[in-house]
């Protein structure tokens, strides 16, 4: 990354005005008993969820507010949305993410810490819209949303598109969001996200939050 451009991305992460969203790290997605084996296999062989550990840390002692933003249901499915068909075959699958089981649980090595915000929806794609993380987002005076997790086929450019829409910037860590197949993922960060959000890496993002401290 040019200097110019670490300069500005360290203007960006101003830790009073940027949030750190996970997306969807949990254990019925990404964990071992994942109801997507292939989705899971893929953010841990990629280091993905590594790095977001590394990330939800170094955002913690940099001061930056963490969001950890999950997707469940009720056991009666009720509110679920059945409006397209990855949520009719979601019903169908052998590990479903119900409210109150260790589906919906953070995946390790991510860990929520007492002063993350958890935020569940029962309902659509996005973890932005309609979920009521855009109005906490305000009033945390965010102006800056870091976004990571998964996956890079829905939900991670469904918050990055809500989140510019919105009037946020979006910047996202590269290496720190996964995706199936894997050869998808880089196509979609260059020709689509790369449009609309400030694309980086972890070790970008760690050095800026490090030099702040």
């Amino acid at each position: 990354m040019a200097a110019t451009d670490r300069r500005r991305l360290a203007e960006l992460l101003d830790p009073a005005t940027t949030v750190l969203l996970t997306v969807e790290c949990q254990q019925g997605v990404v964990g071992p008993d994942s109801a997507l084996p292939e989705l899971a296999a893929q953010a841990r062989a990629s280091g993905a969820l590594a790095r977001i550990a590394r990330l939800v840390a170094a955002a913690r002692d940099s001061g930056v507010q963490v969001v950890h933003a999950l997707a469940e249901r009720r056991p009666d499915g009720r509110a679920a949305s059945r409006n397209a068909p990855l949520f009719r075959a979601a019903e169908r699958l052998p590990v479903l993410q119900l409210a109150g089981t260790a589906a919906v649980r953070l995946a390790p090595p991510i860990e929520a810490a007492e002063d993350d915000l958890v935020l569940r929806r029962l309902h659509g794609l996005s973890p932005v819209r309609g979920t009521g993380l855009d109005a906490l987002l305000r009033n945390l005076g965010c102006r800056t949303l870091v976004v990571t997790g998964v996956s890079a086929n829905v939900a991670v450019p469904n918050a990055v598109f809500d989140a510019v829409n919105l009037g946020h910037t979006a910047v996202v860590p590269a290496d720190a969001i996964a995706g199936v197949p894997a050869d998808y993922v880089p196509a979609m960060v260059r020709h689509t996200l790369a449009l609309v959000a400030t694309v980086t890496t972890t070790e970008e993002i760690l050095g800026c939050l490090t030099r702040r401290r």
